[in-house]
């Protein structure tokens, strides 16, 4: 019955907008434009600045999917990365509300909305090695060439044809701006370093912009590409430790769902103990808020290596 209800309240939702004309995106765009265009009281940006206060909670989830979806060059996804979030919270609702359950309804419906950003941040490992790999190739490449011709310019013209996206895209940007927009070759190389999100790619390029002055620092170029082929190494080392938790809350997670259907079969009296009364549903809900503390500890944990200086 209580589905019935929810079903039909989702419909009614549903028919309000048809008949008004209105879009659900439309709607969470507006709503979402408004809250970034309003401005912050100056004390309060200040405090912002100078703060050390690290961001918690929900704000700083959106915060990392938004820097996550910028790396990736796909900001306009992030308005279906709501809606989606909206949409499991309501399939989280209707589950919850099926079982009869309204311990679950908060947990269901808040663990179902994180899902999207959880995985957009999960996906991005695989980004981040993709991006280092491809580093490693071009910096090295660009820097053997530099050493020889001593000329950034040069070294990149003969290999930017030979390097893949997304860092190709980043030197055709340096040779435009080089070329056609400002010869200054030192603000087209501190240009460079918005581009990438990496701190080795920051080191190389700060040694290079210090090599316009005095061409005997080359040599500290090859140290620092080198840290990448580190990266990648201790990378290959760990990703089985890396790895490791996300195959331990699977088979954890599958033990515990698993379990509700297996007390049906061995004991109906304990099923319908914790199914149907009030502390067998409070029990299933602190359940689902281990399940979901437990994913988002597992994608925190399963980030690859970085280099930090």
């Amino acid at each position: 019955m209580n589905s019935l209800l929810f079903i039909a309240f989702i419909a009614m939702i549903i028919g309000l907008f048809v008949t008004f004309g209105l879009s659900f995106f439309d709607m969470a765009t507006d709503i979402l434009k408004k809250r970034a265009k309003k401005e912050q009281a100056l004390n309060e940006r200040i405090k912002a600045l100078t703060s050390k206060k690290k961001k918690k909670g929900l704000k700083k989830l959106i915060d990392e999917t938004k820097h996550v979806l910028q790396m990736t060059n796909k900001e306009n996804l992030f308005m279906l990365i709501v809606m989606l979030s909206l949409v499991f919270m309501t399939i989280g609702f209707f589950i919850a509300i099926t079982l009869g359950n309204m311990f679950l309804v908060p947990v269901l419906a808040i663990g179902f909305s994180l899902l999207p950003f959880w995985y957009v941040q999960f996906t991005v490992t695989k980004w981040k090695k993709g991006l280092n790999s491809e580093l490693e190739t071009a910096l090295s490449v660009i820097t053997t060439s530099y050493l020889r011709s001593e000329s950034i310019i040069t070294a990149i013209e003969e290999n930017v044809n030979y390097i893949n996206p997304p860092v190709q895209n980043v030197f055709h940007a340096f040779l435009t701006q080089t070329k056609l927009i400002n010869a200054n070759t030192k603000m087209a190389l501190e240009g460079l370093k918005p581009k990438i999100e990496s701190s080795v790619f920051h080191e190389w390029v700060d040694a290079l912009i210090d090599c316009q002055e005095d061409k005997n620092l080359k040599s500290t170029l090859t140290p620092i590409v080198s840290k990448l082929s580190d990266m990648r190494m201790v990378s290959a080392e760990l990703d089985y430790l890396l790895y490791e938790p996300i195959k331990e809350f699977d088979t954890m997670a599958i033990l515990l769902v698993g379990n509700i259907p297996l007390m049906y079969m061995l004991n109906k009296d304990w099923y319908h103990t914790l199914m149907f009364t009030g502390i067998g549903k409070f029990v299933l809900a602190v359940c689902g808020i281990v399940i979901f503390v437990s994913l988002a500890a597992v994608v925190k944990l399963s980030k690859p290596v970085e280099y930090k200086r």
